[in-house]
């Protein structure tokens, strides 16, 4: 059932959860427990669980002796393809204190944009939820080129949540919610709650993300939540640090309203 409030997200069904690559390595990656305990508290009421997880490059910089993002492809690929194996292994070594499994997933933009690996992508992730095992995704860094990327992780997160027809989309950051203004600067504004197809008119969004380490910012993720609302997900935009409270139902972040549902009979948009 989608959740059109936040009292509603423990009823979700399905759930994804973005996590942005600041927020689970270097100084930050023993974030990783936590927000473990946060998606078993979740797998533990029967919600499935998808983690979209942003990382792959970041935490493998230090094992190239890397101090700064790579510019060029290669090292990137590179740094992802030592990254992936580290990230998904600690992700399942915290995963073991509640006996859940992780899966690995890895995709491209064309395996989502193409009806055969799309059709593909999206049966082996319902065997997994099926399974009960808990999907972590990420995008295939290693042999994915600058012309075929999804460009940043909140997109694919939208995507998987369309892909697998998920209730909500949880986007996590190292910041705590949309502002009307980046939040640094005098006057900012936490913006609680965006109804669907709100403009956002006369909000000032920012589009590159204050780590440093990722891709992401305010902008893509206001782009990702628009394309997983229309596809009838509700969204929720907060920090790594609230996820327990955030899949709880607790009044933070900033919600996005899932499109209406149009019944088949009577003509009417009515909310399911």
């Amino acid at each position: 059932m989608t959740p059109r409030t936040r009292a509603d997200i423990p009823s979700a069904r399905r759930i994804v959860v973005k996590v942005g690559s600041s927020s689970i390595s270097g100084e930050n990656a023993g974030q990783i427990g936590p927000l473990v305990d946060a998606l078993a508290a979740a797998h533990e009421r029967g919600a499935e669980v998808v983690l979209v997880s942003s990382g792959a490059i970041a935490t493998g910089m230090p094992y190239l002796k890397l101090d700064q993002r790579p510019t060029d492809l290669a090292t990137q690929q590179a740094a992802a393809s030592v990254g992936q194996n580290l990230l998904v292994f600690r992700y399942q070594d915290s995963l073991d204190r509640y006996g859940i499994v992780a899966g690995q997933v890895l995709l491209t933009a064309v395996d989502l944009e193409h009806a055969t690996p799309r059709s593909n992508a999206q049966r082996a992730m319902d065997r997994l939820l099926a399974l009960r095992i808990l999907p972590i995704v990420n995008e295939n860094d290693t042999v994915a080129t600058h012309e075929i990327r999804f460009g940043d992780n909140d997109r694919l997160a939208a995507m998987v949540a369309e892909l697998i027809g998920a209730d909500l989309l949880v986007l996590l950051s190292d910041v705590d919610a949309l502002y009307t203004k980046p939040p640094h600067l005098e006057g900012a504004e936490r913006i609680a709650h965006v109804p669907f197809g709100d403009p956002l008119s006369g909000v000032e969004i920012g589009s590159i993300g204050r780590a440093g380490v990722g891709t992401g910012g305010a902008e893509t993720k206001v782009s990702a939540a628009r394309i997983a609302a229309e596809a009838g997900a509700a969204v929720l935009i907060t920090a790594t640090t609230r996820v327990a409270d955030a899949l709880s139902g607790a009044e933070i972040g900033t919600w996005f309203e899932a499109a209406p549902v149009r019944h088949a009979a009577g003509g009417d948009s009515t909310l399911a």
